[in-house]
């Protein structure tokens, strides 16, 4: 699943194309592409026609383009987007042929860059848009990554900021994490504590923290907790550095390029693997319906 870097990767992509431009067409050719939309597709397309796209912002792993208002009185709307397994948003020229996959189109014309097409292709039919309305932060700060704006879609209203926003507050989120009995892999896998952690960079934040993935988070104490966010950081800034991490076609930018952080992983998928730091195997375990990489040596469960 494309986690915090693949996700901004897309959106520092679409933003100088989408910024300004207005949506001159719209396709919805797969319903199943709108599952989180309140509507159908015809009301997704009429919604969504004709209005000017005003930005590109994140939180987590949703991304998020507000619509200019058609009024004064209208409340502030977005087209947002949640990429599930396989979603990918492309840029194409426009009347580019139909793409394997493709599920939605937009159709838009900006002032500069003229016409153009974004395409949003999902094999798996896991990821979806919809129109959302935007709705105030709890702390009033900017919604995310790429806005100003103190508002994010209500869709997103629950998802916790991640540990590269500047509203980030580590105090607090480490209080609530050591205030968690469960293991320490599954509290970062949780949104609502902290977003844009997925399985792969928990693995390798937790490596990197010398931290098991089975630790209970309420047993840890404060600088090991400090020092699981400090890499989390860096492991997330170092991924975004290489364009996020891929393993198949299925993880691309806007311009269909695939990511090469995976080259960099040290324990994630290195099952049997002698780990970087120590030389001894690396160890597979299942977690969640997936699996946890992890030194046995540098990571011991105390």
């Amino acid at each position: 699943m494309p986690e915090l870097p693949e996700v901004e990767v897309v959106r520092a992509g679409l933003a100088p194309a989408v910024i300004g431009a207005r949506v001159v067409a719209v396709d919805a050719r797969d319903p199943r592409a709108l599952t989180r939309h309140r509507g159908d597709r015809e009301a997704f397309e009429s919604a969504l026609t004709g209005h000017v796209l005003t930005g590109a912002a994140r939180r987590g792993k949703f991304l998020w383009l507000p619509l200019a208002a058609a009024s004064t009185i209208d409340s502030s709307r977005a087209v947002i987007a949640h990429l599930g397994m396989s979603g990918q948003m492309l840029l194409r020229a426009s009347g580019a042929p139909v793409e394997r996959h493709e599920r939605v189109r937009l159709d838009i014309r900006h002032p500069d860059h003229g016409d153009l097409a974004v395409v949003f292709a999902d094999q798996r039919t896991f990821g979806s848009l919809a129109i959302d309305e935007l709705v105030p932060t709890g702390d009033g700060l900017p919604g995310g990554w790429g806005t100003d704006a103190a508002s994010v879609p209500s869709q997103v209203r629950h998802i916790a900021r991640d540990p590269l926003d500047d509203g980030f507050d580590e105090r607090a989120v480490i209080s609530r994490v050591r205030g968690k009995r469960s293991a320490i892999k599954r509290v970062l896998l949780d949104q609502t504590v902290v977003s844009g952690i997925g399985n792969i960079y928990a693995d390798e934040a937790l490596w990197a923290a010398r931290v098991h993935p089975e630790h209970p988070a309420d047993a840890l104490t404060l600088p090991a907790a400090r020092r699981v966010f400090d890499e989390a950081r860096a492991v997330l800034l170092k991924a975004l550095a290489e364009g996020g991490t891929s393993f198949d076609a299925q993880y691309v930018n806007v311009n269909g390029q695939a990511g090469y952080f995976a080259h960099s992983l040290n324990a994630y998928a290195r099952a049997g693997q002698p780990c970087p730091r120590c030389g001894r195997p690396i160890v597979r375990a299942s977690f969640m319906n997936r699996s946890s990489h992890y030194c046995p040596h540098c990571q011991r469960l105390r």
